[in-house]
This record gives C-alpha cells, structure tokens and sequence, in this order.
C-alpha cells in the first residue's frame, strides 16, 4: 500500500480477525491510514521483515487485546517492538483474561478501551480521538485521561510515568527470528484445547429466592426481588453476575452451593428469602463464598411493601460493600422510569414476567393482560411497556393467527416500545426491547443497531441484548462476530438453553459442524423438550449427509417444522413419495404461517422455481424466520441465482 510510513499498525492474533478488520475499516474510514497484516505484506515480501518494518515506521500500535492475543508469542513480540521503538500502544480489551507478566509490563500502564461489553464498533470514536491525540513525540494528549466521562461503557487507564520510563530504559535490541516468527500465525487458526475458566473473585449469583408465605402464593413476588436485585447487581461494572436463566435453572433443585457456583463460574451466591404479609414484608438475605461455605454477610429486613425498592437498593449495595467494591455510582442505578411508586402496579407487573417467563401462548396472552394492569394503574411504568412489547411480539405468533392478526400484533409491540423509551430514555430493557423488534419485524437494519448499541452502553452486564446482537449480526451475514457476541453471551449465562440453541444455528451457517452439534445438544441437556434444538441437530446430520439420522432427529420438533425436516431427509434417503406427503402436508396446515419453512424444503431439494415462490410468499407475509434468509445453509442452492441476490436487496441487506 505503498509509503508505511505514519500509519497505524494493528496487532492481533488470528482468531481476532474480523475484530481487527472492522477496527482497521473503521480508522480509515476516518482517515487514518492502517497497516495491517495479512492485507499489507507485499508479494514476495518476507512476512516476518514486512512486520518489523511496519512497526518501525508506525505511529501508533492498537493491540486488540484478548485471550488469544495473549496466548500468541507473535503479538507480544509486535508489542515489545512497539514499545522498544517509543511507539504508543493503544489496547482494546476484548475480555477480562489476565495478563501474562511480559505483556503486563508494557500494557499494564498504556491507556486502554474496554470492548468487552458489546459491538466493537461502539468503540471506534473514543479510538479515533485517541489516535488523533497523539502528538509528534507519542504521547497522549492530557484532554484523553477524561476523554469519556460521561460513557460508562469506556474505560482509560492513564500513562504511568515511571513505567513509561522503564520501556524507554530498555532498550532492548528486538531480535527477528527465523521465518517461522510470525508464519505461525496459520497455526493460531487451529482449534485449540479450551482453558479451564478462571472465577473471578468479584462475582456472585443470585439465586431465586424462596416464598416462605403462608399460603405459598408470592412466588411471582420472590422471584421479581430476585430479578431486581440480579439486575441492579449487573449495573456495577466491576462484579461479574450470573444471568437470570442460569441463576433461575436452580429453582426447587438440590444441588450444593459449590457445585452451583462452579457451573456458573463465580465465587460467591448470594441467596434468600421472602414472606409476605398484609402489607408488610420480611426479606432475609445472606451471602456466601461458595469456596468454603463462610457467610460474608446476612442481614434481614422487616419492610413495608412499598418500601421494596429502597430494600433493593440497600440490598445491593450492602453486597459491593462485602464484596469489596465501590458502590453503585448513580448514573449507574437503575433510572426512575423503570420503577413504579404504586405497590399495585408493581404486583402486576412482577405477574407479566412471570407469566412471560413460562414461553407458551396462553402464559403469553396472561402476561399482555398483566402489563396492560399494570399500565393502567401507572402510565409511566416504562418497565411495563417494555415487558409489553416482548409479550405482544410473542403472542402475534400463535400459530392460529391470521396474517392480519400476526401484523396487528406486532404494530402493538413496537408501540409499546416506543412508549417505553419515550418515558424513559435511559431504559435499556426499552432499546434492546425495540431494536429486537426493529430487525425481526420491519427489517430496519440500521434503526436495530442503533437501538442495540444503545442497549449495551446502558447495561453491558445484558445478557439478553447480547444474544438478540449475535441475532442480528448473523442476520447480516456476519456470522464470526454473531458467533463472539454469542460466546459472551454464554459466558453470562451458561444454562440458557436458548443461547445455546442460537449458537448452534450460527455454527450450523458456518459450517463448524461437530460444534453445531454440541452446541444443540447442550441446549438439550438443560431443557429436554426444547423442540427448535432437536431441528438444528436435524440440521446437522443433512448437512453432514447422514439423511436417516436427520429423520430421527426431525420427528421430534416442533410439528410444522417437523414436516419441513422430514420432507428433506425422506428427499435425501430417496424416498420421493415420503417427501411429497410430508411437504404437501405442511403447506396444507401451514400455509400462511410458515411459508419460509416451505420455500427451505423446496430449496434443499433442488426446486429453486418453488423455493422463491414461496420465499416471495414469506416476504408477503412478513414472515419474521425470512431474517435467516443470508445464512440460513438450506438456502444454499439458491445463492448464485440471480433471484436470490434481489431477494436479499428487497429486505434491505447488505450484498
């Protein structure tokens, strides 16, 4: 790319790849020229000298810092390199992986951004002005220290001096090795043995709490409590919380506190209970460290009901207190909006998610009821609208709906999210809640990541908004990064059997197929009757060509997509007649609620005139599966006709 001179050098391990590209597209759409490797090293160029060079006549080095680029001898050796030749090093961490003592050295007291959190692209602002600051001599210009104080999702560490001078002071002649230095990066793309988690001290999960009432009646008030206080907990970015769906995996189970800490890698839980009476209620809470059982604190609290916020509130922070953190700083609590002053409205609201939280249409149609109760007796329940919208959203699909009802629905849903976030624009639960509906309903790519992105930077501790992202991400046919989102996502919460469902059909796109499998198969560990994950394992052995197998899997989904699946396995086995029956039927039942299922049926089996016909129909229809449409591997026969790229064009998606 002719003169390197001045350029920013991206250092990254291979895995990191399509991190590091992004960061490099996005520098220069800024004009900031980028050095980066694979795509700089000249024809014939040794690779190992293109990259001393290229660190030699650098500006800046950004280090895309993980647990992969830690592992890599080759990035610290591009580091060492940087900070031998007085270059500023400019990290983005990827994750909390703890630094090796020779990368520590020269890192630990260079600036940092954390990316840890969500979209990299959220980054690249605070990015660009940093390199922009540095001035002729690399070094930062003071206004960076306080560069984005007002963005919680950012964090910098500032220069330290004596460090600074201890790389100055080095000194070190960098010794280029033989041609394998950096060659091996080809190697870094290998699977590699997974570490054993490490379990951060500062974490802790939350379990449900129990209903200790006499009548037993108030476990939909227990468990909001417990999802209050796991929400209020995740806002404090130094402490790691386990997830709802985790957490809440528990509930009515015996199993031993160390056991349950070591599944959801923390090392602390903190557990309770909840009577209620009248008016009045008596919440008893304790923490512990699972490593050896020892109370770290337990206190309880004789309440009125209306008082239940500043309970959580105390709750909480009585927790990063014992834990050793800083309190909650206030922009960091959950905002006014979200809450209700009406003990009524609260109770209605806390039954909506519980009726939500049971996934089946008729709890669905109970929770729309409850939020709307809730509505009416606070208008400005933010928290409620939002809840309103997911459930709308899910009721729209009750297979019995007309086309008209499924779009009535809908209409309501994304209603009802823009309320939220008109009443409180701080609301997180609103953005992730409106950017889901955004790309699944009216396919407004750029509307959905706007609202995503708004999402992570209120909560980054969301577990949810990072598996709705990995969604979208797929969705735009940017499968490794959906698969990064979606790997953090599973680290918040490892016993969601949906996350792991989500992650099997983005490897299933990919095409990691033994991974696919585990991924389905997991998710079918934690819950059995999770019909959609015995399709991915369908999926799977198609793609695999072991069609019989394939059959097996699909008579036990869902029954439209049963139809579907085994239309194409009976297609594959060579029974034709088999086939017919099966496709026929579901077109017959399914016609007007499944017609994508219909078009991937008539796709794999080589019928591309059917296919689009019926992908045509989906698109009619509003068809919300029709958002797989770039990934989706049974539309694979279809991508180099013509048709497919206008289809792709229609909805909106990038090329």
């Amino acid at each position: 790319m002719g003169d390197i001179t001045g350029k920013v050098f991206i250092s990254y391990a291979s895995r990191d790849a399509s991190i590091a590209q992004e960061l490099c597209a996005g520098l220069e759409s800024a004009d900031i020229p980028c050095w980066i490797a694979p795509r700089d090293v000249r024809p014939g160029e040794p690779y190992a000298a293109a990259i001393v060079q290229a660190i030699n006549s650098c500006r800046t080095l950004v280090l895309i810092l993980s647990k992969n680029s830690i592992d890599s001898p080759h990035v610290v050796r591009e580091v060492e390199r940087a900070c031998s030749k007085r270059r500023p090093v400019l990290s983005i961490r990827m994750d909390a992986a703890d630094l090796p003592a020779e990368l520590e050295y020269f890192v630990s007291s260079n600036h940092w951004l954390d990316a840890s959190g969500g979209p990299v692209k959220r980054i690249l602002p605070a990015l660009i002005e940093s390199v922009r600051g540095q001035d002729a001599s690399g070094t930062p210009r003071e206004k960076l220290a306080t560069a984005s104080v007002n963005k919680p999702s950012l964090r910098w560490r500032k220069p330290a001096l004596m460090a600074e001078l201890a790389v100055l002071a080095i000194g070190l002649v960098y010794v280029v090795t033989e041609k394998a230095w950096l060659s091996k990066r080809v190697d870094e793309q290998k699977p590699a043995v997974a570490a054993k988690p490490t379990i951060p001290e500062k974490s802790v999960a939350v379990l449900p709490f129990i209903d200790m009432s006499e009548k037993k009646d108030q476990e939909y008030f227990s468990d909001g409590l417990t999802e209050e206080l796991l929400n209020l907990l995740a806002q404090n970015p130094q402490l790691k919380v386990a997830a709802r769906t985790s957490s809440f995996y528990y509930k009515g189970k015996n199993f031993r506190l160390a056991d349950i800490a070591r599944e959801l890698h923390v090392a602390h839980i903190l557990e309770g209970s909840v009577r209620k009476f009248g008016d009045r209620v008596r919440i008893t809470v304790q923490l512990i460290r699972a490593a050896d059982g020892y109370h770290q604190w337990s206190e309880v609290f004789d309440r009125e009901v209306h008082d239940i916020f500043k309970v959580q509130d105390e709750i909480a922070a009585a927790v990063v207190t014992a834990l050793n953190l800083k309190l909650l700083p206030e922009h960091k609590r959950l905002s006014a909006g979200s809450r209700t002053t009406d003990p009524a409205a609260h109770t209605q609201y806390l039954l909506g998610r519980q009726f939500f939280n049971r996934t089946n249409m008729d709890d669905f149609g109970r929770a729309v009821a409850a939020y709307k109760a809730a509505i009416a007796i606070d208008p400005n329940y933010a928290s409620a609208y939002a809840g309103l919208a997911v459930a709308e959203n899910e009721l729209s699909h009750d297979p019995g709906n007309s086309v008209a009802a499924v779009l009535a629905g809908q209409k309501r849903a994304l209603e009802a999210a823009d309320k939220a976030i008109a009443i409180d624009p701080e609301l997180s639960e609103g953005y992730a809640a409106r950017g889901f509906l955004r790309f699944t309903i009216n396919w407004d790519w750029t509307g959905a990541e706007a609202d995503l992105s708004r999402a992570f930077a209120l909560d980054p501790g969301s577990y949810r908004t990072y598996t709705c992202y990995a969604c979208f991400l797929a969705t735009l046919g940017r499968l490794p990064e959906a698969l990064e989102i979606n790997k953090k996502a599973i680290e918040l919460d490892p016993l969601s059997a949906d996350t792991w469902f989500r992650r099997s059909t983005q490897l299933n796109a990919a095409g990691r197929l033994p991974e696919a499998r585990k991924a389905a198969m997991r998710a079918l560990e934690i819950s059995p009757e999770h019909a959609f994950a015995w399709f991915n394992l369908g999926v799977t052995s198609l793609l695999e060509q072991n069609p019989k197998r394939a059959l097996a899997e699909f008579q036990k989904t869902s029954k439209a997509r049963r139809e579907a699946g085994v239309a194409m396995a009976e297609h594959d086995i060579g029974n034709v007649e088999a086939s017919k029956r099966a496709l026929d039927a579901l077109v017959s039942a399914y016609a007007s609620t499944n017609a994508y299922q219909v078009a991937e049926a008539y796709a794999w089996r080589g019928e591309r005139d059917a296919a689009f016909t019926w992908l045509e129909r989906a698109h009619a229809q509003h068809d919300g599966t029709l958002i797989q449409l770039k990934f989706d591997p049974l539309l694979a026969n279809l991508h180099t006709d013509p048709r497919f790229a206008a289809m792709v064009k229609k909805m909106g998606l990038p090329p």
